[in-house]
């Protein structure tokens, strides 16, 4: 599995890319992979502060229950209205129609991952 190299990922399994100050923050396709049929998402409000390694939201499988863990420390801008409505889109699309909210970015962690090395720690998961 490939990954773009856009954007960073983090360990648990979210992809953040930046613009500016400004930031899209999604779920991988290897998550989605792992958690099946998305059929509920439980986003961050808009206006609300998240802080990178937090618990932000939650998002709903088949499968299981699993949290949302901020990329970054912000401000919860938008959400996705269009993925929350259905959310198989975040199956079908992870990398762009299925994204989750954007953040104005207050500081961005040093621990993000690049394209390779967080497709060396997927396979190093079993992948």
């Amino acid at each position: 599995m490939s990954y773009p190299e856009d954007r960073q990922y983090t360990a648990d399994h979210e992809w953040i890319v930046v613009d500016g100050d400004t930031a899209r923050v999604g779920i991988t396709a290897y998550a989605t992979e792992a958690l099946g049929d998305v059929v509920y998402l439980d986003l961050p409000e808009v206006g609300s502060s998240v802080t990178a390694g937090q618990t932000c939201g939650e998002i709903e499988s088949t499968k299981s229950v699993s949290d949302l863990i901020a990329p970054a420390d912000g401000e919860v801008l938008a959400v996705n209205e269009s993925a929350v409505d259905a959310p198989e889109t975040v199956n079908a699309d992870p990398y762009e129609d299925g994204w989750l909210y954007t953040l104005r970015v207050a500081e961005l962690p040093e621990d993000l991952l690049d394209a390779d090395a967080y497709a060396a720690l997927v396979e190093g998961q079993g992948a």
